[in-house]
This record gives structure tokens, sequence and C-alpha cells, in this order.
């Protein structure tokens, strides 16, 4: 009897039809760039590997989560008809322009989505990768932050109504606020996420003290870090929270956010992480051992984003790829202005030592923030944290 596949990549052929505009820092054009490079390196072919078309959900699955009147709005919006009270629902600002076919574009991505999570929900692939997911910032009746549909919570709505238990982890620069708050007072769903403080960044939410209300009290957990933060601050935090939190949660599935605003040249954000760094996180969520679906994210320099996520994917397909690009994808890049050799980066120049033990301070106390409040609702300690850690390096 034939296997199943074993991973699922979504594409689309229809994402270059639309376009935030050309002083927007959101471009679109960065989804088809990373489907070229991953293509380059040969990820999107062999065994274990089913590439498919995204399909535009239907409003009743976005009304899993939204509101039917934004979606009305968001549709006339979509059609060149908007009403007057834009600012109601967030649109027409610098960050969420109306576009033509905005709101297809959204349902269209957010269809994607939804089929990655069927997929590994029926148990027919173990990981599911939507580049154009992680629309984490929209609220269910509010456009904010680029984001216009929140495609991760509607697949967590979808999940919980057929009585799944989800975990969220979000490693975007930015907190996900549209997916915390959107679940902040169930049992159900676990959020966690790790990001720039609020103190300096979009959109100023994320602290450690929000942690859930109700039944869902010590299921939502911030990691804020500072500027300056680099990839050995960055994956010590994560390994300190996440992976003892999805083991003593243990989701039916995991749901991750993989934004690479994190990166050191990313104009939108002030982290400093490489593409190594990154794609260490990325092995870090997938040692969890969880039937995952991965989303994209932010990402605002364009060199970053494609080289970040072809090397999440060959970390989800278990294959291992060299680090020189190969001549397609280098000329993939080099048609956009952008000249890279490598999928890694050169060694960052010398960090500022003052600025670097200020992000040390500034993590530990985080972690340590998140420990004292939410671990005890699991039964876990700081110990719990540090155990994990030693077991995965030896």
């Amino acid at each position: 009897m034939r296997q199943p596949a074993q991973t699922a990549f979504f594409v689309s052929d229809q994402y270059a039809r639309f376009d935030y505009g050309a002083a927007h820092p959101m471009r679109i054009s960065r989804l088809p760039l990373t489907v070229e490079v991953a293509e380059a390196y040969d990820l999107l072919t062999g065994p274990g590997v089913r590439v498919l078309a995204a399909e535009t959900a239907p409003e009743e699955d976005l009304q899993r989560f939204h509101r039917p009147e934004y979606l009305a709005e968001l549709r006339q919006a979509s059609a060149g008809r908007a009403g007057g009270d834009l600012f109601r629902w967030g649109l027409g600002s610098g960050d969420n322009p109306i576009f033509p076919g905005l709101y297809e574009y959204m349902a269209l991505l957010t269809g994607a989505t939804l089929a990655a999570g069927r997929l590994v929900e029926r148990g027919e692939v173990r990981v599911a990768f939507n580049i154009a997911g992680g629309l984490h910032h929209a609220a269910a009746d509010r456009a904010s932050g680029f984001c216009y549909v929140n495609d991760a919570a509607v697949l967590i709505a979808e999940l919980l109504s057929r009585g799944r238990r989800v975990a969220y982890v979000d490693i975007d620069a930015h907190h996900g606020d549209g997916v915390q708050f959107g679940f902040y007072d169930t049992d159900r769903v676990l959020t966690i996420s790790i990001h720039e403080t609020g103190e300096t960044l979009f959109p100023g939410t994320g602290f450690p003290e929000e942690t859930g209300k109700g039944a869902g009290e010590g299921l939502s957990a911030n990691v804020p870090l500072a500027p300056g933060t680099d990839d050995e601050i960055f994956l010590w935090a994560l390994e300190a929270v996440v992976p003892p939190l999805l083991k003593a949660y243990a989701p039916d599935l995991l749901i991750t956010q993989l934004g690479i605003d994190t990166h050191r040249t990313d104009p939108l954000a002030h982290l400093a992480l490489s593409i190594q760094g990154f794609r260490r996180a990325v092995e870090i969520l997938r040692d969890c051992g969880l039937p995952w679906v991965a989303l994209g994210g932010g990402g605002y320099d364009l060199a970053n984003v494609p080289r970040a996520w072809t090397a999440a994917w060959a970390v989800m397909t278990g294959r291992e790829v060299p680090d020189r690009l190969p001549d397609a994808a280098r000329r993939a890049l080099e048609q956009r202005g952008i000249r890279r050799e490598t999928l890694s980066d050169p060694v960052a120049p010398l960090e500022d030592a003052g600025e670097r033990a200020a992000a040390w301070r500034y993590a530990r106390a985080s972690v340590a923030r998140v420990q004292e409040l939410i671990f005890p609702r699991f039964g876990l300690t700081a110990s719990d944290a540090a155990g994990a850690r030693r077991t995965r390096a030896g």
C-alpha cells in the first residue's frame, strides 16, 4: 500500500495579482521568490513532499473567527466600494491600505492555512508549510499591522470546533496579539510568543503579565526581548520556555508563526538574529515532535525571507542542503537586485558589549517572569527547562 506523503508545501500563482502598494513594506513578491529559491535547491520534489495549490476559503470558514459585518466591509473595500467609516475597521491607514482584491488575497492564503491544518489533523502529513500565512495581528473585527484576516485564528477556531487542543508558538519580532487575545479565555489553546518588547515595537503588547483570563489563565506565555537580542540570547529564551510548556500541555496540533523580521537587517524591528539562528529555532520547534502547521509571517528585507523560509522548509523535510546558493537561486535574487552567495549569513560584526549585556539581562528577567507566572499552572519549575536543554544537548 502506498504511504501518504509526509510534508506539504502550499503555493499559488495567484499571489502575484495582489499588491499592497509600491511604498508598502509588505511585498507579496517575497512569496514567489521563496518558491524559486526552494525549487533551485530541489526541495519541492522527491519522496514525501507534496506541493499543493492554495484554494480560496469560503466566507463561512472566515466567520469562524471574524465577524460577518467586518468581512462584508472588507469585501466592499476590496471591490473599490469602501464605506465612510474605514477607521472603525482599521482600514485605509498606512499600515492597512485598501488595494484591489485584498479580500480575495486574504481568503486565498487563509484557504491554504485551513488546508494545511486539515492535512495535519488527519495525519496525512506530519508538517505543512503555508509561507503566505501567519497574519497574526488581525482581530475579529479589525485589520491591524498589515493583516486583514487572521488565518491562524481561523484555523484554530475550526480545530476547536472539532474538539482539538492547540498550541500556537509565534517567533515573529512582533507580538502575536491577534491570536493571543482571540483565545485569551480558553483552556484549549496555549499561546506562546517570543518577540521584541512592546516597549520599543508595535503592537505594544506581549508582556509576561498577559497570562490569560478565566479558564485561559496561565495559558498565554510571553517572552519579550530587548533590541540587539542575538542568536544565542533568542535561542536560550526559546529553549527555556517553549519545549517544557509544549510537553506539559501536550496539544493535538502545533501551529507556528515563523516571521523572519527578527533578522539583524530587518528594517522594521531591532533584533539581531541570523539565518543560522532562525534555522536553529525551527529545529527546536521540529524536535518537539508534534503534528505541525507552519506559517510564514513578517520579514521586510527581501534578501532574508526566501533564504530563511527555504532553510526552514529544509528542516521540515529533513533534507541537508549546501550552503552555497544554487545558480538558479542566485539569479532569482539578482533579478530583484539582491546579491547573495549563501543560504547562511556571514559572521556578524562585533556587537556593542553594553547593548548585548542589557539584552541578556532583559531576556533572563522575561524568562524568569514566565517561569514564575506560567510554569506553576503545569507543575513545572525552572529546573525542568534546564533539564530539557541538557537532554537535547546530550
